[in-house]
Order: C-alpha cells, then sequence, then structure tokens
C-alpha cells in the first residue's frame, strides 16, 4: 500500500493538483481507500477519505441506475416516447418533425439531443430550474435542448439529455430529484457521504472539496453550482462511488438483494454503440448510463467526470469484482487521475487495462496570442477570444465565457478542448480572418 500511495503522491505533485482521494473495491466491498493533500490551495484542512468531490458526469450513471429501479417497479418504460410521460416540458419539435425520444435513448446518448455538457453557475448566480435549462430561459446560461440529429443512429454525448430524464423522472413521481434519488439509489446502497441537493446544504460545507483551475487558482466561492443534476450535480466520495459500482454488479450477477433486477442490469452493461473517441480505461463504447470496453471475461465498465474544477474517473470490472474510483479537485487532476489508475491497475493486475498515458500539451504562446480579438462570423453571430497563459478564454455570442486548453496544432490549426462540456475547437488565422470548425461544421470570420 505504501508504494501505490507513493506513486499517487508523485502523480499529485507532478501536475500540482491541491487534493486527490481513492478507493479500491474487491468483489464484495470497498478493500482500500487513500486521500492527499489538502481541500484547498493555501488551506490546512486535509483531504480524507470522507471529503466529498463533484462527481461531475459520473452523476449520470447514478442517475440512471435510479431511472432504471423505476423501470423496474413498472413506472416507466425505456421503449416509449418520453413526451408522453413529460408533464412540465416536452422536447419540441424541429420544423414540422416531431422526433420520437425515448428513455433508452436518453440513457445510452443516441437521442440526437443538443447540450453536451454545462459550464455550471457560480454561487452568486440566480439558479435556473430545470424547465428554464431545457427551454434556454432566463436565468439559464445555456442554449435549450433540441434534436437536431436522428435519433438512434449515433452516440453523441448529451447533458441536455440527462436534464430530460432527471425532469421526467420528476414528472412521474412528483418527487424533487434529490430526494428520489435518495430514496432510489444513495439509501439503499449505503453511499452515506452522497447527495444530489443543488446547492449543497450549509451543514456539509466543511465536508466539501474545492475546485481549481489549471494554475492552482480556487474556483471562485470554491464551486460552481449545477441545477442539471443527473448530469453533473452529485457530490460524493470515491468510497461511495465503489458502492455504487458494487450494486450495479451485484445486480448483473442476479443477487437475491440487488437493487435492481439482472435482467435491466445486464442491458445496463450491454454496449450499444461505439463512442469514437476511448475514455480513461479504454471505454470505448456505451451502455445505458455507462461506458463500456473489453471482452471475454475481462468487461469493464466505468464514466469519466470533468466539472469546472474538479476531474475524476470510475472504472470497474463487473467479472472480475475488482475497480476503483479516483477523484481530485483540479483542472490539471485529469492526468493525475490517469496515473493514479495506472498504479491501481497494476497493483490490482487488472488485464487489458491501456498503459497509454497523456501529457499536457504546450502551445506555442505567440500563435495563441495572436487569437486575441472580437470575431464578426458569417453567420452572424460573434466571438471572442482571449489568451489565458496557456489556455483560451472563448465567448459566443449570448454565452458565458469557457475555458478551453490546449491539445495539440495541425497543418496550421490550434486545437482547443473544453473539458467541460465536450467541444472541440479547431482555430486558423490568417490575418484578420479566422475559420472555425466545431463537430464537421466549418465557420469563418473577421476580427474587427
Amino acid at each position: 500500500m505504501t508504494e501505490l500511495r507513493d506513486r499517487i503522491e508523485a502523480a499529485r505533485a507532478a501536475y500540482a493538483v491541491p487534493g486527490l482521494s481513492w478507493a479500491i473495491h474487491d468483489d464484495h466491498a470497498v478493500a482500500d481507500t487513500g486521500a492527499l493533500g489538502v481541500r484547498e490551495a493555501g488551506g490546512d484542512s486535509p483531504v480524507t477519505e470522507t471529503t466529498r468531490f463533484q462527481a461531475c458526469s459520473i452523476s449520470k450513471p447514478v442517475a440512471v441506475l435510479g431511472m432504471l429501479r423505476l423501470v423496474d417497479r413498472g413506472l416507466l418504460d425505456l421503449d416509449q416516447d418520453v413526451n408522453e410521460r413529460l408533464t412540465s416540458w416536452r422536447i419540441p419539435r424541429n420544423g414540422t418533425w416531431q422526433p420520437v425520444i425515448t428513455l433508452r435513448h436518453l440513457a445510452s446518448h443516441s437521442a440526437g439531443l443538443t447540450a453536451s455538457g454545462f459550464p455550471g453557475y457560480r454561487r452568486t448566480d440566480p439558479l435556473p430550474d430545470p424547465v428554464q435549462i431545457l427551454s434556454g430561459a432566463h436565468p439559464a446560461n445555456t442554449e435549450g435542448v433540441r434534436v437536431d440529429t436522428m435519433p438512434g443512429v449515433r452516440m453523441r454525448y448529451s447533458g441536455g439529455g440527462m436534464t430530460v430524464m432527471q425532469q421526467l423522472l420528476e414528472d412521474v413521481t412528483g418527487t424533487p430529484f434529490a430526494d428520489l434519488m435518495r430514496e432510489l439509489v444513495l439509501d439503499p446502497i449505503g453511499m452515506a457521504d452522497s447527495d444530489f441537493a443543488q446547492p449543497p446544504p450549509a451543514a456539509v460545507h466543511d465536508r466539501l472539496a474545492s475546485g481549481h483551475d489549471a494554475y492552482g487558482r480556487p474556483v471562485e466561492g470554491g464551486w460552481n453550482l449545477y441545477p442539471e443534476q443527473a448530469a453533473a450535480g452529485l457530490w460524493t466520495t470515491p468510497a461511495d462511488l465503489c458502492r455504487w459500482a458494487l450494486a450495479v454488479r451485484a445486480a448483473y450477477q442476479g443477487a437475491v438483494d440487488a437493487v435492481l433486477s439482472r435482467g435491466l442490469a445486464r442491458e445496463m452493461l450491454a454496449p450499444r454503440l461505439p463512442t469514437g473517441k476511448a475514455q480513461t480505461g479504454g471505454l470505448d463504447e456505451i451502455g445505458l448510463g455507462v461506458f463500456l470496453a473489453g471482452r471475454d471475461g475481462q468487461v469493464r465498465f466505468g464514466h469519466s467526470g470533468s466539472n469546472v474544477g474538479f476531474q475524476c474517473h470510475a472504472l470497474s470490472y463487473h467479472e472480475l469484482g475488482s475497480g476503483a474510483v479516483v477523484m481530485s479537485n483540479s483542472d490539471r487532476g485529469y492526468f493525475a487521475v490517469q496515473r493514479a489508475l495506472a498504479a491501481i491497475a497494476e497493483r490490482c493486475g487488472w488485464p487489458d487495462y491501456p498503459d497509454d498515458l497523456e501529457e499536457p500539451k504546450q502551445p506555442d504562446r505567440d500563435s495563441v496570442a495572436a487569437l486575441a480579438g472580437h470575431y464578426r462570423l458569417h453567420d452572424a453571430s460573434a466571438l471572442s477570444l482571449r489568451p489565458v497563459e496557456d489556455e483560451l478564454a472563448v465567448r459566443f455570442d449570448g454565452q458565458p465565457e469557457m475555458i478551453f486548453g490546449f491539445v495539440g496544432q495541425q497543418d496550421g490549426q490550434l486545437i482547443f478542448a473544453s473539458r467541460v462540456i465536450g467541444v472541440r475547437l479547431e482555430l486558423e488565422l490568417e490575418g484578420t480572418k479566422i475559420t472555425v470548425r466545431q463537430d464537421g461544421t466549418t465557420i469563418t470570420g473577421t476580427r474587427h
């Protein structure tokens, strides 16, 4: 254990991550936990095994487990048009076409919905309710959720889809989402250090880690708020997320006291569509709420998480019964989390675990600095770019500014990505003219 702790500490220190925590499970229970660093840079409050981190997008598979429990009870149908059950809001028409979206689509990110992710809200901001978020109405800071590709054809990650699911669960049960998740998932599994409440209750603030940017500076107010609870709103610990993984595995094996039927657990962990790009641990297919990889007794499931100031990953081999969760309170935590999981994989003897590790890429600062300015784009929208050390602050018309990290350079294009919402921008500047490529769409513009 000392050697593992030393390797994880070396990774934390190498990437200047203020705090990091992990847990490992065997086939029956949480077998080991560890914590390093501090809750907030410059402070002396240490991270402990019960310090809560933002689960970020790992909120999604936890929420999907709750949804599947309602399917088990007969309150929901995976293949029914969700508009037949939604009462507070409905998925809008796309012109004259009214798409049919099901819970199976939502849980497998194949609904063709917009809104890949959410930037969150400062603690001083007014918070929208889910209907305002789905509609894109004030005070929501993102556009409304709509269908713009054919449902069921391909996997396209959508936090918006999880927010539709959140609203559907509230409409069907009449119960606030955080209370419903406590009843369906957190309490039955024993996740005592977890809560979907947004904002988190003041009584637990002294147990919460503060988020930090890539330069070690604390997030304003300590953390952002995520009223998109199913997509990004869970506060939890690595040990509690291991308990979630063990509960899914027990259901998959048909345990008599499992929280979910064996049939639905097997649907949850059945591969449906390729993702196009593997997550940490080689996860390259999507099931229901979880990402998957492996064959022939080496099947593993899990999910990555990335909110402002937090990075985490959960991974479990459901036939071996071994798995782990690593959580960090830094935008640079991604690289430390990768290395911590690689060290755990080696110690636990995980088969077929990929050994490729990413390094932060350093941009040509002069090239990044040259991008600075305000651009009028050909589609009549506007784009503002502002270099921030090795990163780029990006603001589109009507949207809050977001920080994009440099990920590479190719054929004269500078490539940046947001770890918050899964958007990738390829920027090419020639004189005062800029070309912006995003998800296969190309827009040109001129600095003014």
